[in-house]
């Protein structure tokens, strides 16, 4: 079991490549936060934040509110803002500029990207940026595990991300059937690899659902609940099959995973049922037991008690409000969230 793969996939990670820009000279532009314009780029995710990667020349990246450093971008690098911070590219620290909302929609009449020349001095920069969207409810144990601020460095990856990118971006002008897609999947495949360099850096007791992936005892209990996600497991029984003590088991578990191993095993089985909810003509009943619920009675009750809702009420608002922006439910369980996407002055990313 790859848990890693397991949770993108079942949370619906998706991608989108919105601009294909070129800036020459000084120049600056400005990204709001993404809950902003998500449900214009994004509508089907419930959060949505987005990434750029620097195909040509180097530049700065900084948070509009100066509380991390400024990170300085080469060719070929990945830059990611998960925690819908707004912040700025710039070829100069310091520089400011109003975003530009009216570039924040799917375009009807063309595929993506936008192409967008800007300046005429000698020196360029040349991004293609895009966002990244997921589901977060019922239970998304990875966004929040997630920085301020991602940055890959083309030297990690060893320059193949940027070798595809620069083929999709020969692409642009030809507009070939599915293109698009490539272009999302090429989105998903770039943020995967900088959560991948992320992963690889990481302190190995930092307190991290994603530290937890990599310690031995936990990351085998991660893979235990997400292959077996219906067993009735129980703290003796997973801490047995790791090889450790219950106390010590359970103690490790919550520092990783921020919750303790069965509120985990509980929350994880509501997100896999919120998903099966979504499939026409199976039953509340038949979800509950395909997630470990012996009764529909049992399911129900669990279901609300997580959720805050019954399976029933879930089904019939997702089938209604599909693509609701979720930053209330973001800021309400781990703090201020909210989501933007990029806006600029100069020109648009």
């Amino acid at each position: 079991m790859d848990v890693l793969s397991d949770v993108l996939a079942t949370v619906r990670l998706t991608g989108a490549i919105f601009f294909d820009s070129t800036f020459r000279s000084a120049w600056v532009a400005e990204a709001p936060k993404a809950s902003i314009v998500a449900g214009r780029v994004m509508p089907n995710s419930q959060y949505v934040f987005y990434f750029h990667t620097l195909l040509e020349g180097s530049c700065w990246a900084e948070l509009t509110d100066g509380s991390v450093d400024p990170i300085h971008l080469q060719a070929g690098d990945v830059v990611a803002f998960p925690m819908d911070d707004a912040h700025v590219l710039c070829s100069t620290i310091g520089m400011r500029a109003e975003p530009d909302l009216a570039m924040y929609v799917h375009p009807i009449d063309h595929q993506l990207p936008y192409v967008v020349n800007q300046g005429s001095g000698a020196d360029s920069c040349h991004f293609v940026c895009g966002y990244l969207g997921c589901d977060v409810r019922p239970y998304n144990p990875f966004i929040k595990s997630l920085p301020r601020v991602l940055h890959g460095r083309a030297a990690a990856s060893q320059g193949w991300l940027s070798h595809l990118v620069r083929h999709a971006v020969s692409e642009t002008d030809r507009h070939n059937a599915g293109g698009e897609t490539v272009w999302a999947k090429l989105a998903e495949l770039l943020f995967i690899e900088v959560i991948r360099q992320h992963i690889d850096g990481l302190p190995m007791d930092s307190r991290s659902w994603l530290s937890g992936l990599r310690h031995p005892q936990i990351g085998h209990a991660l893979k235990l609940i997400h292959g077996r996600p219906a067993e009735d497991w129980s703290i003796e029984r997973l801490a047995r099959e790791v090889g450790l003590s219950r106390s010590v088991f359970a103690d490790r578990f919550t520092h990783f995973a921020g919750v303790t191993p069965m509120q985990y095993v509980a929350r994880w089985r509501m997100q896999l049922a919120a998903r099966r909810l979504e499939t026409p003509g199976i039953s509340v009943a038949q979800v509950g037991a395909e997630v470990g619920y012996e009764s529909e009675a049992a399911f129900n009750r669990a279901f609300k008690k997580i959720v805050g809702t019954p399976p029933g009420s879930w089904r019939r608002e997702r089938s209604i409000n599909t693509g609701a922006p979720a930053s209330p439910f973001l800021q309400a369980q781990h703090g201020p969230l909210e989501v933007d996407l990029l806006g600029s002055s100069q020109s648009k990313l």
